[in-house]
């Protein structure tokens, strides 16, 4: 996915979540540390520009929550633990950049918990790997659906995290 098409996806999905939410009353976006995050400032930019009203934005670490945590190192770099958004009541759409195992989306819900009991959670993700799941979850937002072989990965560069450009590739582990 190049750069245009990546900002052609972000504007569907924005105008998506306008669409089923009817609008920002109530609604809050959440993103998923690393590239999760970029992602969710970029819709809520979109989203504030088409509704000219504010859209609270948070980030979620979801270190402590990950059922690999004792794969991932002695010492996981840990962030802020504040969410930054009230959840309690709200509808919350959660933000990552890939949806694989579905085990990061079941760490992140685990950790939404901890701040509040939104009145709804949906899942957003610029790529869906599709039939790889080990968890039964289900994205209510995709930018792109890509079939993947466990061989492949799903890599996304962001400009907010230092790249060049905004790119989607597909890749074999091997390379």
């Amino acid at each position: 996915m190049s750069a245009s098409e990546m900002e052609r996806t972000l504007v569907r999905l924005a105008h998506e979540i306008l669409e089923k939410s009817g609008g920002v009353d109530g609604l809050g976006l959440v993103g998923i540390r690393r590239r999760g995050v970029p992602i969710a400032e970029r819709l809520a930019k979109i989203i504030r520009q088409r509704e000219k009203a504010p859209i609270p934005v948070g980030t979620l670490d979801i270190t402590f929550y990950r059922d690999d945590l004792s794969t991932l190192g002695p010492k996981p770099v840990v962030q802020k633990a504040d969410l930054g958004i009230p959840v309690t009541g709200k509808v919350v759409v959660l933000i990552d950049d890939v949806l694989f195992t579905g085990r990061t989306v079941r760490a992140a819900l685990d950790a939404m918990i901890a701040f509040g009991r939104p009145a709804k959670v949906e899942l957003l993700v610029l790529v869906d790997r599709k039939r790889t799941r080990d968890l039964p979850i289900a994205p209510d937002y995709v930018g792109k659906y890509v079939d993947t072989v466990a061989s492949q990965r799903v890599l996304v560069e962001l400009e907010a995290q230092g790249h060049k450009h905004n790119k989607i590739w597909l890749i074999n582990k091997e390379e």
